[in-house]
């Protein structure tokens, strides 16, 4: 099985009406990094994809993005979990960009390099509806993760299973 998850308000703090600009702002979610460590073993994969407009509304560098990427990496790893790899799209949203979520660009960018990929029996996980829309639009069974968004009855369908944090989807796994 494959694991996708969604970057800011899943793993980390989403900062509101602004990103997460550089290192110095990055603040995980509670249990966010033991979350990742404990669905580790369930999956061949997890992969982090993450529209960050931000680069190129010109507010911080795909450089920022790689090294907040770069530390959530070895942080996992030095906790005894695994992220497989990590795709952004950079893209302003009215760049109509066919890897901005919810288009399937970065998973095929992942299946591209990791062929093993079945998204038929992968998991998306996500706190905004773009990311139940990127699941659905691959194949994969969606978790939507609630923050501020609250779902409306006509967006249910996109979502197959709701928790309020990583931490408790992770719950849902047996402890190897």
């Amino acid at each position: 099985m494959t694991l996708f998850l969604d970057r800011d308000g899943v793993i980390n703090q989403r900062i509101v009406d602004d990103y997460v600009r550089n290192l110095l702002q990055w603040q995980w979610l509670p249990q966010a990094l033991e979350a990742i460590v404990r669905l580790s073993p369930h999956f061949e994969h997890i992969f982090v994809v993450t529209n960050q407009q931000g680069v190129g509304k010109g507010y911080f560098s795909m450089e920022s993005v790689a090294e907040i990427m770069e530390f959530m990496t070895k942080s996992v790893a030095e906790s005894g979990g695994n992220i497989s790899d990590f795709y952004c799209c950079p893209h302003l949203k009215s760049d109509n960009c066919a890897c901005r979520k919810p288009k399937i660009g970065m998973a095929l960018q992942a299946k591209n390099k990791f062929p093993n990929i079945d998204f038929s029996q992968a998991i998306m996980v996500g706190d905004s509806f773009s990311d139940m829309e990127f699941g659905r639009n691959a194949g994969m069974k969606t978790v939507f993760i609630r923050t501020d968004n609250v779902p409306q009855v006509h967006q249910l369908h996109l979502v197959d299973e709701m928790y309020d944090s990583l931490w408790d989807f992770a719950l849902r796994f047996e402890t190897v």
